[in-house]
């Protein structure tokens, strides 16, 4: 994974983004108080995003949270492994994680990790 650190045992975090609705779209301030408690908004990139260490059930509520919010604005979720920031106190995914070896075995596949079908 190119995102990931280059140290073989380096630990990373999958960050799941999604595109915000426009801010003229009268559901922005819907779509703020659906994200805000689980996702950090990016005003450049106009998009939001929640860095994961662990699935556990906290986890899959935030993906569940990013999820419907872009069914219900028409946007998509993208799903990239990050490296770690610098501030990071909380667990991170490791090289040797099965979640590791599925996301290198899909961008094997040449396929961008936001794209694979999740249903």
């Amino acid at each position: 994974m190119t995102t990931s650190p280059n140290s073989p045992d380096a630990g990373w975090v999958l960050e799941a983004s999604v595109r915000a609705a426009p801010a003229a779209d009268p559901r922005w301030n819907e779509q703020l108080d659906s994200l805000r408690s689980v996702a950090q908004y990016d005003g450049k990139t106009q998009t939001w995003c929640a860095r994961l260490g662990v699935l556990d059930l906290a986890g899959l509520q935030k993906l569940q949270v990013l999820f419907d919010a872009a069914r219900t604005y028409g946007t998509e979720v993208r799903l990239a492994p990050a490296p770690v920031p610098a501030a990071w106190n909380g667990p991170v995914f490791t090289r040797d994680s099965e979640l590791d070896v599925v996301l290198s075995a899909q961008a094997d596949q040449g396929r961008a990790l936001g794209q694979l079908p999740l249903a």
